[in-house]
Formats: structure tokens, C-alpha cells, sequence
């Protein structure tokens, strides 16, 4: 249950921040001025998101209004590096046992997409030039590559 517990804590505020970072996108796409900090003072207050966690995340945005992801917040990135041992482990566990967790496995992904300097995109620009044709890059060479498939 603690696992349970701790893991959830982390993929919520994982969550948070992807939320977060998407009002903070679109807000100036469609002519809002939101205040993230603000909104996470509306939902603390409202009847629907009550979480104490948005203290915090208020907190981090009135510690630094330019701030680019909720994930980024030193205070609670340090959180998320606490619990993160019990999601992980609460993934494993949903894997093994065959029981769906799309949330916390979304937001493990994201986290560990987040946090990595290169991702594997190469699998997907392979399968794109495979079926279509469209190249690949290389990380040793300048250019778009394309490669002659076996069976083409």
C-alpha cells in the first residue's frame, strides 16, 4: 500500500506538470492570459480538484513565474525523485500481473522521456523510410539517409 501511495504521488504530480505545460502552450495560442499560479490556486479552491499539492505547484509559480515545466521546480522535482522508486515499482508490478495502469505508465514514460537527452526515435525513422521512403538521420553524419530494404 505504500508503494501504492508513493507511486501515485509521483505520476500526480507528473501529471500536474504535463497539464501545466500544456495550459502554458496553448494559453497564448488562443488569446488567454493564465496564470499558472493562479489556476492552481482556482483548482485548490474549487469542488472537483481539491489536491493539497496544488500549494506547492502555486508555490513553484510564484517562485518563478517563467517556469517552463513543473518538473523543473527544484522543490518539486525532489518530491518526484523520492516517490519515484514506488511508481516504478508500482508499473512493474502492473506489468507483471497483467492489471492496466495507463496513467502511471504514462507518466513514468514521460518522466523518463522528459529527463533523456536522446530518445529512440531511430525505431521510428527506420519504420518511416521502410514504408514510405521518407530517410532517416544519422547522429555520425550530416544529411537524410535513405536504405534499400531487403524485400523492396
Amino acid at each position: 500500500m505504500e508503494h501504492l501511495r508513493d507511486g501515485y504521488y509521483a505520476a500526480a504530480v507528473i501529471t500536474y506538470a504535463q497539464g501545466m505545460a500544456l495550459l502554458r502552450k496553448a494559453s497564448p495560442i488562443y488569446g488567454n492570459q493564465l496564470d499558472p499560479a493562479t489556476v492552481a490556486r482556482i483548482w485548490r479552491g474549487g469542488c472537483i480538484i481539491r489536491a493539497v499539492i496544488l500549494e506547492t505547484i502555486q508555490a513553484a509559480y510564484e517562485r518563478d513565474s517563467n517556469l517552463t515545466d513543473l518538473l523543473l521546480d527544484p522543490s518539486l522535482n525532489a518530491l518526484v525523485q523520492i516517490h519515484l522508486p514506488a511508481l516504478r515499482e508500482v508499473v512493474r508490478a502492473g506489468v507483471d500481473l497483467g492489471i492496466p495502469l495507463p496513467g502511471m505508465m504514462a507518466a513514468l514514460a514521460h518522466f523518463d522521456a522528459y529527463r533523456s537527452e536522446r530518445l529512440p526515435a531511430n525505431l521510428i525513422m527506420a519504420q518511416r523510410d521502410y514504408f514510405g521512403a521518407h530517410g532517416y538521420e544519422r547522429k555520425d553524419a550530416q544529411g537524410i539517409f535513405h536504405a534499400h530494404w531487403s524485400g523492396q
